[in-house]
């Protein structure tokens, strides 16, 4: 992919790809701007998101509310809607969080945590401080072991392997895994006021919903957390983003219908190109530059790259390009 020099792994590899360059978006962001200067103009913020947020969170209180009252014995209907509905609420608050992280909501660093810290409460774990530490790194860092959480562990794809079970197994236990991997890099959290706020928050916000709305509106929020980043359409993105059967196409986006609903966090190539472009603009930038874009490989539906994810042996956690350290490298420039 560009100029990437890489050392590959066999068709059903034992191990990582391995790259010997350092991370793509960097050398593509100068090469598209030196193309298409015109894409600076969509730098900025979208402080509409704060809508977003607002209105998602409340959504996801006032269903919690609805079940809390029907109480326990509705704890299945609770699991259907919190799959069928509150997982798009909580993947799109994550999305807000995710925004919010690159400071592309309100233009105060400080205000742009707040939202996040907001957004992060119907997940009921305070996630919000530690993903904004972790996935500035993984920008930066894309693919090194030590610094990129997005990355699964060597033990983590030695025990999944290339089975069916043992791959729809690790999906419906992302969210455990993703706690796993945020250990591998835990020097990294912050430990500082915000995240203090992140944890309280969310305590006295569990507290309250459980001891006010009742123990079934808890069933329901972790159940929409669960499934928004766990065995659901939704989870094929987190295959399309970094998994790969081409080593020298490491990122990937997705154009498919689900973007409508889910804030176009499909246009991942773009956003790693461009991460100081708000979630609103993405598909312009693959309009001003389809050469950079559409001629890489990308997907037009989770739900058909989560069925071969699972069930092409070829695929694995091994299907990713690692690198090694480098305390030099940075990731995309905020152009």
């Amino acid at each position: 992919m560009h100029g990437t020099t890489l050392t590959t792994g066999k068709p059903k590899q034992s191990g990582f790809y391995h790259s010997i360059s350092a991370e793509p978006h960097a050398s593509r962001t100068k090469a598209i701007l030196k193309a298409h200067p015109e894409i600076r103009a969509l730098i900025g913020r979208n402080p509409w998101t704060a809508a977003v947020m607002v209105s998602h969170v409340a959504a996801q209180i006032l269903v919690a509310i609805g079940f809390g009252h029907l109480g326990l014995d509705w704890w299945w209907a609770a699991l259907g809607v919190g799959w069928l509905f509150g997982a798009f609420m909580n993947h799109n608050l994550f999305i807000v969080i995710h925004e919010a992280t690159h400071n592309l909501v309100l233009r105060s660093r400080n205000a742009n945590k707040l939202i996040a810290i907001i957004a992060d409460l119907p997940n009921c774990l305070p996630t919000a401080m530690n993903f904004r530490a972790f996935h500035l790194q993984h920008h930066a860092f894309q693919g090194d072991m030590e610094r990129d959480a997005d990355l699964p562990s060597a033990w983590e794809a030695r025990l999944v392997g290339h089975s069916v079970f043992g791959k729809v197994l690790w999906l419906f236990l992302f969210p455990l895994f993703q706690g796993a991997h945020a250990l591998r890099v835990s020097r990294l959290a912050p430990r500082d006021g915000w995240a203090l706020a992140n944890m309280a928050a969310t305590v006295v916000f569990v507290v309250t919903m459980g001891w006010f709305a009742g123990a079934n509106a808890l069933v329901y929020l972790i159940a929409s957390f669960w499934f928004a980043i766990g065995l659901h359409p939704l989870g094929g993105r987190w295959i399309q983003e970094h998994y790969t059967l081409d080593p020298e196409q490491e990122t990937g986006s997705y154009y498919g219908g689900l973007n409508r609903v889910s804030m176009n966090i499909g246009y991942h190539n773009e956003h790693h190109d461009f991460p100081s472009v708000p979630w609103n603009r993405l598909p312009e930038i693959t309009r001003i530059a389809p050469e950079f874009y559409l001629t890489l490989v990308s997907h037009q539906s989770w739900t058909r790259l989560l069925w071969e994810f699972f069930t092409d042996p070829r695929y694995s956690l091994h299907s990713r390009v690692t690198r090694d350290p480098s305390p030099g490298r940075g990731g995309s420039p905020q152009a």
